[in-house]
């Protein structure tokens, strides 16, 4: 783990745009990349700093976002009406009152952004800076405002796209917008900046510009582009998706599991995978994967919030749903289903089944079309199947009811009492037997249908 600052730190997330590229009712840092709110994606990475306070700033949907953060710690501070990214910082005063320390400023939909870079970004500021600002160099440097710098990081001057020169526009260092100085001098600055613009608004980088009248000392840091990238639309989020899942397929990989096709293969941001596990092409992790040792994934199949044991094989076509458990050497095969299903070690359900609410005793043999019937329309029931029975094909398990150890359960029963431990349960029909019926059928019906074409 990265050494912890030198300095307490606090992080103001700015989250009170209205987000209106995206189109959406969900409000924009909450839309998940990896199943996960791109929020809680940088709050989440900050964790090793750690920020002695954090403070979401909230305005547009601030309700979604309020139970976003509940339960994270994270203070919250409203800013209504909504005039501008320095107005915005500002309203987290309050929230820090009494802290002394480095403010940090940053953005909810910048969910790349991680705590070693914040640590590059407050060095400058033990060594005499007043303010430090993140830089970066994109491809396209579209309308993005510019910092001019000299080579060793000093900025001399911040200008937004529209009021740079052409000179100036052909610079590519780019201002992020995340911000860091010293408590006592972030509230002074920001309170300074006006709104004489077009858009009558108070900008954040109107800080650093601030520091610079003053004749301090303002830094740039830089970081890869990919780091601080904005998220406004709903291909930029994809975009950041992408970026995201190659990530992780990369550290997969790199921990040991083995990838047939990466770039079909997604996950999660909580899976947990062991060594030695091979994922096939067009597998899905949902949240809540955790997969041991030795795991055979196979193609096409979908899981969420599984416990997946060592020695496992899974798919092709399986779909594990929350709730699943599979014991050391359990074997889910093609077109099978689970749901709050517990298999022991060595357990197979090979072939075309439904598992919900069970619970199956190790070296239980579940066969081809077997269901349990736990739902009645009103309630969940549970099924238990102990430990080596046999499931014959196509039975099906009407819940509450219980299958001993060592019983077998013959093809096509439905089951509906509780079967005693080694015990033969056939519950089916009789079957008749009438020598020559269908011969006798068939001539009749060619018959029939000879007549009917004349």
């Amino acid at each position: 783990m990265a050494a912890r600052m030198s300095n307490p730190i606090a992080a103001i997330i700015l989250a009170a745009g209205k987000g209106t590229r995206m189109k959406s009712d969900l409000h924009k840092v909450l839309h998940p990349i990896a199943g996960r709110p791109m929020l809680l994606h940088l709050m989440a990475s900050f964790s090793t700093l750690p920020p002695a306070k954090t403070v979401v700033v909230v305005g547009d949907k601030r309700d979604q976002v309020e139970a976003a953060v509940a339960g994270t710690g994270a203070l919250v501070a409203v800013q209504d009406p909504q005039l501008g990214t320095a107005h915005a910082a500002l309203q987290a005063k309050d929230a820090l009152a009494g802290f002394d320390g480095v403010v940090l400023v940053c953005f909810g939909d910048c969910p790349m952004l991680t705590a070693e870079t914040i640590r590059r970004l407050c060095a400058p500021l033990e060594t005499g800076a007043l303010v430090a600002v993140l830089g970066f160099r994109p491809r396209d440097t579209a309308a993005y405002g510019r910092i001019i710098a000299d080579a060793d990081g000093n900025v001399s001057k911040m200008v937004e796209h529209k009021d740079a020169s052409p000179e100036e526009r052909a610079v590519d260092l780019c201002n992020s917008g995340v911000i860091v100085a010293a408590a006592q001098d972030m509230w002074r600055l920001l309170e300074a900046v006006g709104n004489d613009n077009a858009a009558g608004e108070y900008y954040l980088p109107d800080v650093a510009t601030g520091a610079i009248a003053e004749g301090k000392r303002v830094a740039v840091v830089e970081t890869d582009a990919a780091e601080v990238a904005g998220i406004n639309s709903r291909a930029e989020l994809a975009a950041a998706e992408a970026q995201w899942q190659a990530f992780k397929r990369e550290e997969a990989m790199a921990g040991g599991a083995s990838l047939r096709a990466p770039e079909t293969v997604w996950f999660s941001w909580d899976t947990e995978l062991g060594r030695d596990v091979t994922i096939e092409p067009n597998v899905f992790f949902g949240p809540g994967v955790t997969i041991a040792d030795n795991v055979k994934i196979r193609a096409n199949s979908h899981i969420e919030g599984a416990t997946i044991g060592a020695g496992c094989e899974v798919g092709p076509f399986a779909r594990l749903r929350p709730g699943t458990v599979l014991g050391e050497k359990a074997k889910v095969g093609n077109f099978v289903e689970t749901k709050k299903a517990v298999l022991g070690e060595g357990a197979k359900a090979n072939h075309l089944t439904y598992l919900g609410d069970v619970s199956v005793g190790a070296g239980a043999n579940i066969g081809a079309g077997t269901i349990t019937c736990n739902y009645d329309g009103y309630f969940k029931y549970k099924t238990e199947i102990g430990e080596r029975a046999f499931i014959g094909s196509n039975s099906a398990l009407v819940a509450p009811v219980k299958i001993g150890a060592d019983a077998i359960v013959a093809a096509g029963s439905a089951v509906t009492r509780d079967v005693a431990d080694g015990e033969l349960r056939i519950v089916r029909g009789e079957q008749l037997m009438k020598p020559g019926w269908a011969d006798r059928f068939h001539d009749a019906m060619r018959k029939k249908k000879a007549a009917e074409k004349k």
